[in-house]
């Protein structure tokens, strides 16, 4: 798991609409929170997903982008972003590769872990929070990071 003050691991996923999405070029508009969460519309995931929804406008204040990453499908994604109108990126990361550059692999390799990164503009990871169970505070955490 990069650590606060190293560079966040480089990477590119597809999201909901099927368009690459690389981190260089999130982070050329801004700060970018990352979410990684185990499974589109389960209890857990979509209460922190709506989360992050209900507290969009805070984050875009700040000039942050909102980025939430699983091994579900892009149709997953785009079903799941539809149904709880969703306003950021859901990244498709099949295979957990890049969940596992970010050490965010899984939780007693059973559940694909659940953890959020801060990472500045410059790419530098500003804060982490890795939490299975306490699914809302993803989202206060990170606005700390952001602070």
């Amino acid at each position: 798991m990069p650590r606060v003050g190293e560079r966040a691991p480089e990477f590119e996923l597809r999201d909901q609409n099927g368009s690459a999405v690389p981190l260089g070029e999130l982070l050329e508009k801004g700060p970018v929170v990352i979410f990684f969460y185990p499974k589109d519309d389960t209890a857990g995931c979509t209460k922190e997903a709506c989360r992050f929804r209900d507290e969009f406008e805070r984050f875009r204040q700040t000039g942050a982008q909102i980025v939430g990453i699983s091994s579900d499908s892009m149709e997953s994604h785009l079903r799941f972003a539809a149904k709880y109108s969703l306003p950021y990126a859901l990244l498709s990361d099949p295979g957990g590769r890049v969940r596992k550059l970010y050490g965010a692999a899984s939780f007693f390799g059973l559940i694909a872990g659940r953890a959020t990164f801060v990472i500045d503009r410059k790419g530098i990871v500003r804060h982490v929070f890795s939490s299975q169970s306490r699914f809302e505070e993803h989202v206060d955490e990170a606005l700390r990071g952001l602070a």
